[in-house]
């Protein structure tokens, strides 16, 4: 049980001295002491499997492969693929940082970032890590339903996770649109939470289908995703999603948004 920062041991791979030492400097900050270092991936992934952190905070450039690289390693392997990952990079561009966002990452922080900017991501791994208290909705916890809706089965497993600490313990899953239309043809659900970057049917046309046809018409929908156009996000706002959510998220939004959702529904 991590009750607090300094409750956290880290893991931190960053090829950079200089860099090491800032950041260090800031988790000391917070009261986070027990940090080790180490600059390549490869090195992560050897203290990771030795002895697991409970965190990895790394950059995206290292000098054996990416943070992508490093992050795709864990989530592959059933020891690691569990474990909270943040990045720290000054990249921006959505093609590099999409592959993090899909990964079940807990945060991305800019480089530099601020002491606060840190707490925060720090609180989203805490949540992450801890059962939260349990969601306050019009639902039996035991019986409620999730359909989960992402092409990525890291992301579903994240947002399970997240969703399990908050008491939801039935999940049904879907990799496109197409397949979670298929699950609610037959099943009663009591939320959606999709994506909206998805082969074969995207999330806009789901919740359209689902608003439109679907005998599930008033489900709440949350949308969970990297997608950054703004004309694309509205155009789900218009097509009848409950709420819209980035990716990553911190897991206490993703409380208050779907009780918002699952209140609105009973209203």
């Amino acid at each position: 049980m991590y009750n607090a920062f300094q409750d956290l041991n880290i893991l931190l791979v960053e090829p950079s001295a200089v860099q090491a030492r800032i950041i260090r400097d800031l988790l000391s900050g917070l009261d986070v002491t027990r940090v080790d270092v180490v600059g390549s991936g490869e090195a992560a992934l050897a203290r990771m499997r030795g002895e697991p952190p409970a965190l990895t905070i790394s950059a995206l450039y290292l000098p054996d492969m990416s943070g992508v690289d490093l992050v795709s390693a864990m989530r592959a392997d059933d020891s690691l693929a569990s474990l909270p990952f943040v990045l720290v990079s000054s990249e921006t561009r959505p093609q590099v940082l999409d592959p993090i966002r899909q990964s079940g990452a807990c945060a991305i922080l800019p480089k530099p970032f601020v002491i606060s900017q840190l707490a925060a991501a720090l609180r989203a791994v805490l949540d992450y890590l801890n059962p939260s208290a349990m969601l306050d909705v019009p639902v039996d916890l035991e019986q409620l339903r999730v359909l989960l809706v992402d092409d990525s089965p890291n992301a579903r497993r994240f947002i399970r996770h997240v969703l399990g600490n908050l008491g939801i313990e039935e999940f049904l899953e879907a990799a496109n649109g197409i397949e979670a239309l298929e699950i609610l043809g037959d099943t009663m659900v009591d939320l959606v939470i999709t994506d909206y970057n998805m082969p074969e049917m995207d999330g806009r046309v789901l919740v359209e289908h689902i608003r439109q046809q679907s005998w599930q018409s008033s489900v709440p929908i949350l949308m969970v995703t990297s997608e950054s156009n703004m004309s694309r996000l509205a155009a789900v706002e218009q097509a009848g999603v409950s709420a819209i959510c980035d990716k990553p998220f911190e897991p206490s939004m993703i409380k208050g948004l779907i009780e918002q959702a699952m209140r609105s529904r009973e209203a």
